[in-house]
């Protein structure tokens, strides 16, 4: 089956919905890992920060991907849909940047 721009995948907003609501809580216990490291190294890092932004854009992708799913026409739920999608895939992109992020940061502070 040959998909059009318009069509909708409903599927894909399920997906979305429940892999972005599961990467906040991933977010949310790398934040207090990050904390505690930092407490018991004394060393301070950004990274925390970025894995904050991070489970941002993930529950940004949770609203609107269930917002996706609640819209009443096909219109708004096309446009909440990419809305959805654009989200979610920048908070994977950040996720492999904040994991690249903290390994430099530990391989550099294990050195010194």
């Amino acid at each position: 089956m040959r998909w059009k721009k318009t069509d909708l995948d409903p599927e894909l907003c399920r997906h979305i919905f429940s892999a972005s609501a599961g990467m906040v809580g991933v977010c949310l216990t790398v934040i207090s890992l990050l904390r505690i490291v930092i407490t018991l190294r004394n060393v301070d890092t950004l990274a925390d920060d970025f894995v904050a932004f991070d489970a941002l854009l993930f529950l940004i992708a949770f609203f609107s991907s269930y917002f996706a799913l609640r819209a009443s026409t096909r219109q708004r739920m096309l446009r909440v849909e990419r809305i959805a999608d654009v989200s979610f895939t920048l908070a994977i992109c950040g996720m492999v940047f904040v994991a690249i992020f903290i390994t430099y940061a530990i391989t550099v502070t294990s050195r010194t």
